[in-house]
């Protein structure tokens, strides 16, 4: 039964099934990544939370647990434990303290490296299955307009 009540709103774009929808679509893909990525780094003995955090200080060293927590999509309280995790298996470092405020920038050591170095490969490796589906015009595109979808919900 109808609640009549309650018009029913109209899809922003046409599909047969609601599993067509774009959201539903970008979800799949993620899944699909998320699961690739999990199975490639057991191998490598990370997770995709430590993997991302790995890759992320290597690009800009020193970062605080905020930052990294915001640049790798996890809570600060998930980021803390990732550090910690990471520290404790010796791939990245932490001053105990510091002079003034409370952020502790990380900093990859040469084991991080190397870890992170061996599981990049892998890693890449599922981006370039991911790419190859698309022809290679359309992939700035795609990435502009993925950008452009962030910006919208940000708003």
């Amino acid at each position: 039964m109808k609640d009549s009540s309650h018009p029913q709103a109209t899809p922003p774009h046409p599909a047969e099934d609601v599993l067509d929808h774009l959201g539903y679509r970008l979800k799949r893909a993620h899944a699909a990544l998320r699961g690739a990525m999990d199975q490639a780094l057991r191998e490598h003995g990370l997770t995709v939370p430590q993997y991302a955090c790995l890759e992320v200080l290597a690009a800009r060293p020193g970062l605080s647990n905020a930052e990294l927590a915001r640049a790798t999509f996890v809570t600060r309280q998930s980021m803390n434990v990732v550090l910690r995790g990471l520290q404790d298996a010796g791939l990245l470092t932490r001053p105990a303290t510091v002079e003034a405020g409370r952020a502790r920038p990380a900093s990859l050591t040469d084991e991080g490296r190397r870890r992170l170095n061996a599981a990049q490969g892998a890693v890449y490796a599922i981006e370039a299955r991911m790419i190859e589906t698309i022809p290679g015009e359309r992939l700035s595109r795609l990435l502009e307009e993925l950008d452009g979808m962030a910006r919208a919900l940000k708003d």
